[in-house]
């Protein structure tokens, strides 16, 4: 058995240790305006434009991304750092979230000039937001099993199919769809896709809500029929891009958001244990911030690989695997330590009981989410020489 990929350890240089405080600052001022509040259970105001911009203005986002590309050419350990206060502080960042992480770097390496002309400004001013448009009906988490048909037409593509569990897809501007373009080969069953700009006000559109456990509208279904795409939005090459769309999943799997959408349930887990909780709970909660300082380590460590220029698929594929499954089982195991119900009344204990319900709901979709945990566990096994 060989052992291919490796954690290295990495240490925050002092430019991003000082982003951190003017970051920090950002938020305490927004805060304070009532912008948004770190205490909400639901996170309701997620999706905030107009926070977006505040956050385009500063200059964080598209932080990492070369300035004559229409960057800041900043760091990703800086980028890391911008990203774990955002998530610890429970900003409303999702408006720009998804163009940020992916869908702008993915135009910046396979886009037009056209399509970088017009869309890569309005990401770094935070007034564009983007969802992704992989999953279909029949297929599951195998994404090159992609039946919904982009075919070439005098001038551009008509797409007809349908996408599923696409987050945010009824208030995105834009999406990237892989589409297929060709049939599969007996050789390789990943050619014949093809990712598109698609533009989501497009006629032939339609977006179809998906409730959640909470009652929340996240998910979509969207449906194509004869939606017209020009030449200019295809994205890379024809047929290839397998290629292009494992080239990005380091950017999506590895960071803070994979081990940090339930933290407000050990947050306020602290808050209702007190300042001297028993020795029981000690342990509980002591085992749970030593498995999310190892996951953070491991995350930042991918931060530093993706700085010096490296493509590290499978050590992001083993930081999302672990840390959405332990994010996923965290409400379950706050609720042994201490028990939602039964406890002294008050507005921690209030507040606990509300943040840990919302978390139980929203648990199931962690691991699905980014690529399943199967999924996953395949490209990790590779990464050791097992398959």
């Amino acid at each position: 058995m060989s052992l291919s990929f490796r954690f290295d350890p990495v240490r925050l240089p002092p430019e991003a240790e000082a982003l951190r405080q003017e970051v920090r600052a950002f938020l305490r001022e927004e805060i304070a305006r009532g912008t948004f509040s770190p205490e909400s259970a639901t996170r309701a105001s997620a999706f905030s434009p107009e926070f977006s911009r505040k956050v385009g203005a500063r200059g964080w986002i598209g932080m990492t991304w070369p300035k004559e590309q229409g960057g800041h050419g900043r760091t990703h350990l800086e980028r890391y750092v911008m990203i774990e206060e955002m998530l610890a502080h429970r900003a409303p960042v999702s408006f720009h979230w998804v163009a940020d992480r992916q869908s702008g770097p993915v135009i910046l390496r396979y886009g037009t000039e056209a399509v970088k002309r017009e869309i890569i400004p309005k990401i770094v001013r935070g007034e564009a937001s983007f969802c992704i448009g992989l999953s279909e009906p029949n297929s599951g988490s195998d994404v090159f099993a992609a039946s919904t048909r982009a075919t070439k037409v005098e001038g551009g593509w008509l797409v007809n199919g349908r996408k599923v569990w696409t987050s945010n897809a009824h208030r995105a501007m834009y999406m990237i769809g892989l589409f297929r373009t060709a049939p599969a080969t007996k050789e390789n069953r990943r050619h014949g896709l093809s990712q598109f700009l698609v533009e989501m006000r497009t006629p032939g559109i339609t977006v179809r809500p998906i409730r959640n456990l909470t009652r929340g509208h996240d998910f979509n279904e969207v449906v194509f029929d004869d939606v017209f795409l020009p030449d200019q939005n295809l994205l890379g090459e024809k047929d290839m891009a397998w290629q292009q769309a494992t080239a990005e999943l380091a950017y999506e799997r590895s960071g803070p958001d994979r081990i940090l959408e339930t933290l407000p349930v050990l947050t306020e887990l602290l808050r209702a244990a007190g300042a001297q909780p028993g020795e029981r709970l000690a342990e509980g909660i002591g085992r749970e911030v030593a498995q999310l300082k190892t996951l953070r380590r491991m995350s930042l460590s991918v931060a530093g690989m993706l700085q010096a220029g490296k493509t590290p698929n499978v050590e992001a594929a083993l930081v999302k695997d672990l840390g959405t499954n332990w994010e996923q089982a965290l409400p379950g195991r706050a609720r042994l330590l201490l028990p939602a119900r039964g406890g002294p009344p008050g507005p921690e204990r209030a507040r606990y009981e509300a943040v840990l319900h919302h978390n139980t709901l929203i648990a199931p979709k962690l691991t699905i989410q980014g690529g399943t945990r199967e999924v996953l566990r395949g490209i990790i096994a590779r990464g050791l020489g097992l398959r």
